[in-house]
């Protein structure tokens, strides 16, 4: 579910990493906002992160 409908971007893992170099895994999730496209068969709505929304990789409808 949390992946970019236009450049496919996806959550990626890594560590938490505390003052005493403890390490616990995390998750990095992209920003993603649900948002009414034109396409060429009508609108959709998908879900695109904020970079692709920000490049005008899309069309929004409306």
């Amino acid at each position: 579910m949390a992946v970019c409908s236009v450049c496919e971007k996806k959550r990626v893992t890594g560590n938490n990493v505390s003052h005493a170099n403890n390490r616990t895994k995390r998750v990095f999730m992209p920003n993603l906002q649900r948002v009414r496209v034109d396409t060429g068969h009508g609108t959709k709505r998908l879900y695109v992160c904020t970079r692709c929304l920000r490049s005008g990789k899309i069309k929004k409808a409306g």
